[in-house]
């Protein structure tokens, strides 16, 4: 009986081969290969373009929006390190507005940030009208920037004093606004 049922198999098993052989798929190859994985990078001025909007609300916000120009997806890491016409010195940033994961973006999709200006009574101690910003991006570490500097154009009549800060990179403009 086993010797029957031995020839029942591998006559099946060169049916299989047979069959697949007909379809153009060898038996070596009858197995799917794993997808290779796109490598995922950090996002950089070499990767994203990034723009500076007023809003109307909340006052005293600006809203930043880095959209992923490059063919893979990118790490949108920590908080952008933004400065206004002193480029040493950065603006706080929110501890408090910590996503729950890394912001990926996908090639065309875009991160956004919320960017606080001035103090709620507006043109308060230590401020000026600001011209220039500097963004840079950070790293997985977070300690540091990595990458090019990036410099958005900055809105008209932008008032930046003492309290200025802005949020960590948030998946939506309304979470990035929240702050």
């Amino acid at each position: 009986m086993n010797v029957r049922r031995t020839r029942i198999v591998s006559a099946a098993a060169a049916g299989l081969i047979a069959a697949l052989a007909l379809t153009g798929v060898s038996a070596t190859t009858a197995s799917a290969a794993p997808a290779k994985a796109a490598k995922i990078v950090t996002c950089t001025p070499a990767n994203t373009k990034t723009v500076l909007t007023q809003v109307s609300r909340p006052i005293n916000h600006l809203l930043i929006k880095t959209t992923n120009t490059g063919k893979t997806p990118c790490y949108a890491y920590g908080a952008p390190l933004v400065g206004f016409d002193h480029p040493q010195s950065t603006v706080q940033i929110l501890q408090e507005s910590v996503p729950q994961a890394v912001v990926t973006l996908d090639p065309g999709k875009s991160a956004y940030a919320g960017l606080l200006t001035s103090g709620s009574t507006g043109e308060g101690a230590n401020g000026h009208w600001a011209k220039q910003m500097s963004l840079n991006f950070q790293g997985r570490a977070m300690a540091g920037s990595v990458g090019p500097t990036a410099s958005p154009a900055v809105p008209k009549k932008t008032w930046v004093d003492d309290s200025a800060a802005v949020s960590y990179w948030q998946s939506t403009q309304a979470a990035a606004l929240t702050w």
